[in-house]
């Protein structure tokens, strides 16, 4: 069957649409991105504004007409940190619902690690053992262990990279001293939750999916994206210090012109740089491989797997 998965996230609204059954590989068919950042476009109460509402509005509708164009049977739309965390969420789930007839389903930090990982662990299989999992989107951290599909323990930080670039890096280039802060607060924040996860030893293998891992990754030399999903395309912690302090002294507009860095992501690469190195510092990772599987493909695993075969 076709579905569809409509990922309402801090960066982008993302319709995924694959052809998928039970047992099967899920098939990417079709992808329709819209840059819509609503963790930028929340107001000093933390509300998502009217601006920002309708923009969702029109974006769900353009993602709706997408779907319905390819032909998607069953839709499963969901929405991350940006909405979960508004003071206003209720009022702008309505909103969309009434207008859109879509029913955002609203996903825990906790669910996002799982459902991330799960899509790791689906994707390098049972082989690779116990499996580290990080993921940084633009209004939080997630990181996941385990050696089963259901991680033995699973973190949301709000350490997103949209969410930190907008309240410590006003300046373009920043100022050395907010990038030192916040510095201290990532690692702050991840080395609260290290202990929870070493008492179950240390990982075999070690993943990273999102945007910013995959940038960081192309920085250190990895393969582009053209060159297929089946490249192994890693990370290497002694690369990543490399390259943090460049990244500091560069404006915006000079980060998009590194190799991989989007136009649109260029501005939170920095903090989102910051954040890889603190976590592989802290949970003692020296190199970590990129996964093409995240939140998306989890989502769709999940539905396969209530499905009846």
């Amino acid at each position: 069957m076709r579905l569809g998965v409509l990922d309402v996230g801090s960066n982008t609204v993302h319709l995924l649409v694959v052809d998928a059954h039970p047992g099967a590989r899920p098939l990417p068919a079709h992808s329709h991105k819209v840059e819509l950042r609503l963790a930028q476009l929340l107001d000093d109460s933390g509300a998502i504004g009217s601006d920002g509402v309708e923009k969702l509005v029109g974006v769900v509708h353009e993602a709706l007409q997408a779907a319905e164009d390819k032909g998607v049977e069953d839709l499963l739309p969901f929405a991350t940190s940006a909405v979960r965390e508004a003071s206003n969420a209720d009022d702008v789930l309505a909103r969309v619902r009434d207008e859109t007839g879509v029913e955002l389903q609203v996903l825990t930090g906790e669910e996002e690690a799982r459902l991330t990982f799960l899509a790791a662990r689906r994707w390098f299989g049972w082989s690779v053992g116990k499996l580290l999992v990080l993921d940084i989107g633009g209004g939080s951290l997630e990181i996941a262990y385990g050696i089963d599909e259901e991680p033995d323990a699973a973190v949301s930080l709000p350490l997103g990279a949209g969410r930190l670039t907008a309240a410590w890096l006003p300046g373009d280039p920043p100022d050395p001293a907010d990038i030192r802060a916040l510095r201290r607060h990532v690692r702050a924040e991840i080395a609260r939750t290290v202990g929870e996860f070493s008492r179950f030893g240390t990982p075999d293998h070690v993943v990273a999916t999102s945007k910013t891992f995959k940038q960081l990754a192309r920085l250190g030399g990895a393969a582009r994206s053209t060159e297929g999903l089946y490249v192994q395309r890693e990370l290497k912690r002694e690369t990543l210090e490399s390259w943090v302090p460049k990244l500091t002294g560069m404006t915006v507009a000079q980060r998009a012109e590194l190799p991989g860095v989007s136009e649109g992501r260029a501005g939170q690469l920095l903090a989102g740089a910051l954040v890889a190195e603190g976590a592989m510092d802290l949970f003692g990772v020296e190199a970590l491989e990129i996964c093409p599987w995240a939140l998306r493909e989890g989502v769709i695993l999940r539905r396969l797997d209530h499905m009846p075969s």
